[in-house]
């Protein structure tokens, strides 16, 4: 049996022995001043970005550690980076069933970020007033970005926030925004913030985040006018575009048993009381990418040689806008509110659904395919292709739809609603042309009412907005006549959720009749969607 806290320097046999690969450097020996910070410490960081960073110390282009700052859960560094002595055992689940198991150790801190832990609290701002700080990345989900309630209006814990000035921020964004104004004071040092969460634009919503909180603060009377200045300067503070793409659910039990057999001892799954599950593995797919602004004002670290993609600023907004409005991110929607309606638990298991893996394939082939722009450095065909050929299939990536349905309010106008931008701008086309987004759009209203296709109860994944929305349509009974119209209007005319108000791109009513049809009484969904198909579908090769 071999730990993840073992010596992997002087007992390489044993890992060798349990099919895992090890790293030749020891993190507490590189000791260089930190140049990497990384906000959210979950199971994408630990599959995709420690990896990264383990290339480039391995290759000596990094001379020190990635620190961790978790800010959602204390319990995720307690009790799964000090617990192992911050390592990951990455296992990459190929659809034949073989595991590529590998030990990464190239965090060298983690720590939880919030006031209510002063030691990493002081800690980080250390960190940040050290010049020698070059990017900070995130991935903090695109719920952690959002300071406005549907209506645009600021939230009150982040009106608070500005009120109280940098002092004693709470919001993520108001935290991160002192940390900025601490290495303002230090010394007006550069850095790049990168956004790597799974979302179009995430550089510009990052940039107008920080400005919001400091911009208030200014007025307030906080801090000075040039800490503005110093965060609107490219050549002191950016924020590059990012596209990120590699499914990593929550661990799997199938992979723990696997680990077990195997020979490794720390094989249990944790369930913190945050409800965040992680484990000393972290379980993800081969196929990866990340594809980055290359705009960093203190210089970086060799990213290219780790697999990341560099590039301008154009071609990472064509690579997002090719993956989270096209080739995946919509397809993923899809099949989470439909799956949660039809009661799925596993995304593997829906794309063997005939119906539901033709309705993905009308959404990215049929309707978002012809619309999109070529990027280069991904084909987006093969892109799809892989998408629904190779990934969503496997059957060892345990993804839910009901994890994928959290935050859908916040995901819908990127998702969907560039797509249906483009249809509008495109003077061959028109909105009116797209079948399968609209049923999709009435699938989440439907969705919304808590009720699944079977006329049975279940609890929606967590979203900022549901106790907004969900009021709309909770006395809509199945099987009942009612005014969709009336129901639906306030909610489908809200453009901050769909990007567009859907009756002025005509599409709300296409979307209350798909709805009207749902409604009908058990078993409409599914038969509102083979009827969709049955009509509509084209053939896709």
């Amino acid at each position: 049996m071999v730990k993840v806290t073992g010596d992997y320097l002087n007992n390489q046999k044993a890992f060798a022995d349990a099919g895992i690969k090890t790293p030749t450097y020891d993190i507490r020996r590189r000791n260089g001043a930190t140049k990497w910070v990384h906000f959210g410490g979950g199971n994408l960081f630990r599959a995709f970005h420690a990896a990264i960073a383990d290339r480039l110390l391995e290759s000596g282009d990094l001379d020190g550690g990635v620190v961790v700052a978790e800010t959602h859960d204390a319990n995720v560094v307690e009790k799964v980076y000090q617990r192992y002595a911050n390592r990951t055992l990455r296992v990459i689940t190929h659809e034949d069933g073989r595991f590529e198991k590998e030990l990464f150790a190239s965090v060298s801190d983690a720590m939880f970020f919030d006031q209510s832990n002063p030691e990493g609290w002081n800690k980080m701002f250390g960190i940040f007033k050290n010049p020698a700080l070059q990017l900070a990345t995130f991935s903090i989900t695109e719920k952690g970005y959002n300071l406005w309630d549907a209506n645009g209006v600021l939230l009150p814990l982040i009106q608070a926030d500005i009120n109280d000035g940098p002092e004693k921020p709470k919001n993520n964004m108001a935290s991160l925004t002192a940390l900025m104004f601490a290495r303002y004071k230090a010394g007006k040092y550069p850095m790049a913030l990168v956004s790597t969460d799974n979302f179009s634009q995430n550089g510009e919503r990052l940039q107008k985040s920080v400005l919001t909180i400091a911009k208030g603060w200014q007025a307030n009377g906080f801090v000075p006018t040039e800490f503005i200045d110093y965060l609107q300067d490219p050549k002191k503070v950016s924020f590059p575009l990012s596209m990120i793409d590699r499914i990593t659910p929550n661990p799997s039990e199938t992979v723990s048993k696997r680990l077990k057999e195997d020979g490794f001892e720390d094989y249990e799954i944790t369930h913190t009381p945050g409800h965040t599950n992680l484990a000393a593995f972290t379980n993800t797919e081969v196929v990866h990418y990340l594809v980055v602004e290359d705009d960093f004002p203190n210089g970086r670290p060799a990213l290219e040689k780790a697999g990341v993609i560099l590039a301008d600023r154009d071609t990472v907004n064509d690579a997002d806008e090719m993956k989270v409005t096209t080739c995946l991110n919509p397809l993923h929607t899809a099949l989470a509110v439909n799956g949660s309606l039809l009661g799925f638990e596993s995304i593997s298991e829906e794309v063997k659904d005939p119906d539901l893996l033709n309705l993905i394939k009308q959404i990215g082939y049929v309707e978002g395919l012809p619309v999109v722009t070529d990027p280069k450095v991904i084909n987006p065909r093969k892109f799809i292709d892989q998408v629904v050929n190779k990934r969503l299939p496997n059957p060892y990536i345990p993804d839910k739809p009901q994890r994928i349905a959290s935050d859908t309010s916040q995901k819908l106008a990127v998702r969907y609603g560039v797509t249906i931008k483009h249809y509008l701008d495109d003077p061959a086309r028109k909105p009116s042309d797209l079948h399968f987004i609209p049923l999709v759009l009435a699938t989440w209203c439907r969705y919304l009412m808590g009720i699944n296709d079977q006329g049975k109860s279940f609890t929606p994944s967590p979203d900022p907005l549901l106790k907004e929305l969900q009021p709309l349509v909770q006395d809509i009974k199945l099987g009942e006549s009612t005014d969709v119209h009336d129901h639906l209007k306030e909610l489908l005319s809200t453009q901050s959720i769909f990007g567009h108000d859907l009756y002025q791109v005509g599409l709300g009513k296409e979307v209350e009749r798909y709805f009207a049809k749902q409604i009908a009484g058990k078993g409409a969904v599914r038969k509102t969607l083979q009827e969709t198909l049955a009509k509509y579908a084209q053939e896709v090769k």
